[in-house]
């Protein structure tokens, strides 16, 4: 990969919740708007903001299901400002709400320590996770 674009994905990572804007990230690495959009999509087959939702929408999903945050906040932390776009593009790229989300992420884990209960007591032994 173009070491530029290599340099550009790490500033986009860094800070997801104020990402720079186009014009900065091609100065930042010394190229025109055009060459880095150009540049950008030869290298990962999107464009930057397409990345960038991309991003945002992944750690939305981690913070649905390691943190207590609210909607509100996780849309906060990601840098998405309208939760009611935030809820509405969830539900678009994943099928379902972020409160669908979570809920099912927590029935899943829950369902996945009954029955981790119930093998052990069949076998008698403790279930073990390292």
């Amino acid at each position: 990969m173009d070491n530029r674009i290599e340099a550009i994905l790490r500033m986009i990572g860094r800070d997801i919740r104020n990402t720079p804007r186009p014009r900065q990230i091609a100065n930042e690495v010394g190229l025109s708007v055009s060459r880095f959009y150009h540049l950008f999509r030869q290298e990962t087959g999107t464009v930057p903001a397409g990345y960038i939702r991309r991003l945002r929408f992944e750690r939305a999903r981690e913070l649905l299901t390691e943190s207590n945050f609210s909607i509100k906040e996780i849309t906060d932390l990601v840098g998405i400002h309208d939760v009611s776009h935030f809820v509405r593009d969830f539900q678009k790229e994943y099928g379902m709400s972020p409160r669908a989300f979570r809920r099912a992420h927590i029935w899943s884990l829950s369902a996945n320590i009954g029955k981790n209960a119930i093998c052990s007591a069949s076998t008698g032994k403790t279930a073990n996770k390292s």
